[in-house]
């Protein structure tokens, strides 16, 4: 089963994609966190980065695009295209209210028949080949089938189903796998689950309940556990010395890219999933939050590395 490793935004960024692939092989493909194309039809610094065939070597890594309009959608694809992309994936399932307040994302599941005309625009002049990472619905899992049924209209690459609504947003347990089931038997695309596949536990016991299903999708999972790909491939678990390795390797790469005070924000989001790792980390999270200041984020992380019993030492 192939197993991936789902766009986080802040933190699944081409810096850490180099980083955590050369520290942690075994994930089969990366997937950016969303760009936005713009009627200016330019990319932006931070897209540029993102997108950099040389920052991204080596691996496969699937673009993002989060948008509405199709001839922006199509000349984002375009340029992908040209700089040696096969593959472009459409994002219908963000949930965050400044996305979905225009239309974007999870906000255009709300609107069947704009997506349509929007799918239609799309398919009839792609370059490449695209995907769709989609949520059930808008409110309801019960939306779903009626979203298949559009969707089954079109040539999509791959159907990654989150099995939550939008309005469900990221709720631990809030989830409908009698969707995932009925897309396998159902869907014209192939068919990647995502949601709540949190620790290597997880997907084994997914794995045995779905043999049909070929790949899943990991996000907050493979943010918290770096090694959690290793791991499904039969490797050792993460040790605290990798932990400090991989921080320092990914904060010099962060404040190469964007300066000491932003990779100090970035790292902070990581370090508030990896401290799931530590005895009594969760507990730790508001003070990690209150830190404004990298070098004291230096010294929270040692001290935890220091101090705190990992969950996998018993």
């Amino acid at each position: 089963m192939d197993v991936l490793f789902g766009p986080m935004e802040g933190i699944t960024t081409s810096s850490f994609r180099r980083v955590h692939a050369a520290m942690f092989p075994g994930c089969d493909g990366y997937y950016t966190p969303f760009i936005s194309p713009t009627c200016d039809h330019i990319f932006t610094a931070r897209e540029h980065r993102e997108i950099d065939p040389e920052r991204n070597e080596g691996l496969r890594v699937v673009p993002q695009l989060l948008g509405k309009n199709t001839e922006d959608f199509l000349w984002a694809a375009r340029c992908l295209k040209e700089l040696g992309y096969e593959e472009v994936n459409l994002n219908l399932g963000c949930p965050s209210a400044t996305v979905t307040a225009k239309g974007k994302g999870a906000g255009l599941l709300r609107t069947p028949e704009v997506l349509r005309s929007f799918l239609d625009g799309i398919f009839a002049q792609a370059p490449l080949r695209v995907s769709v990472k989609t949520r059930l619905g808008w409110a309801r899992a019960e939306e779903f089938p009626a979203l298949l049924a559009l969707y089954n209209q079109y040539p999509i690459a791959e159907l990654i189903l989150h099995v939550r609504t939008r309005q469900e947003f990221y709720t631990l347990g809030a989830i409908h796998r009698e969707m995932f089931d009925y897309a396998l038997r159902e869907s014209a695309a192939p068919v990647t689950y995502n949601g709540d596949l949190l620790t290597a536990a997880d997907v084994k016991a997914f794995a045995e309940a779905y043999p049909r299903a070929e790949r899943v999708m990991l996000a907050r999972g493979a943010a918290t556990d770096p090694a959690l790909f290793r791991v499904l491939r039969g490797g050792a678990p993460v040790s605290r010395e990798e932990l400090r390795a991989f921080h320092r390797a990914l904060s010099d790469a962060y404040t190469r890219d964007m300066g000491a005070l932003n990779a100090m924000r970035r790292m902070k989001e990581l370090w508030r999933n990896m401290l799931s790792l530590f005895q009594g980390g969760e507990a730790l999270r508001s003070r990690l939050g209150r830190i404004e200041d990298p070098r004291k984020l230096e010294d929270f992380v040692s001290r935890v590395l220091r101090e705190l019993p990992m969950e996998t030492e018993g």
